[in-house]
């Protein structure tokens, strides 16, 4: 009995270290600089990341001045919002990137993605392992220059990078903990 009550309790600990590392990576789109506006140049800020299936994009603006569309590659193309694939307008969506694949996003206000608001960001097969500087990721569909001046390129920090895999791997890990601290009473 005592041999089989610890197999299941080394089982259990297993799994929580596997699901604990299992999480995809949650990018706030243009952080740690920018946000989803005006300013922001989205070719730049996803050409440092590798986004994987399983991870997610967070949309962060003000409700009101923008929203987000994710559309069609011809869409995209000719910033046309006139039959999105989703519509969001909550100032705070939340995006999963579920399967591999070209995904594209634009600004439904007028005049915003002319201007340059939006984004392609290429999804890869395979489980998120959160940002990777020094691998380069290929580059989005090219957009249109931008007046406003020149954009600085910022690698994606601690808040933009793989949030929601550290909060599941401490989870696991304090499962782990847990577990193993019981083991010594059986």
């Amino acid at each position: 009995m005592a041999s089989s009550s610890r197999a299941v309790v080394i089982l259990a600990v297993a799994m929580a270290a596997v699901l604990g590392t299992a999480h995809g990576a949650s990018y706030t789109v243009g952080a740690p600089a920018g946000s989803w506006d005006l300013r922001t140049n989205y070719a730049n800020w996803a050409s440092s990341i590798t986004f994987r299936a399983g991870d997610q994009l967070v949309f962060k603006y003000t409700r009101g001045a923008h929203d987000v569309l994710e559309v069609s590659k011809a869409d995209y193309d000719s910033c046309s919002g006139s039959s999105p694939i989703a519509s969001f307008q909550t100032g705070d969506d939340t995006v999963p990137l579920r399967a591999a694949g070209t995904r594209y996003f634009i600004c439904g206000v007028p005049g915003h993605c002319a201007a340059g608001m939006k984004l392609a960001v290429k999804v890869e097969a395979g489980t998120s392992t959160g940002p990777n500087p020094a691998a380069p990721s290929p580059m989005p569909v090219a957009m249109a220059p931008r007046a406003a001046g020149p954009s600085v390129a910022v690698p994606p920090s601690s808040t933009s990078g793989a949030s929601a895999r550290g909060v599941g791997s401490l989870a696991g890990l304090g499962l782990a903990a847990v577990v193993a601290g019981l083991m010594t009473f059986y």
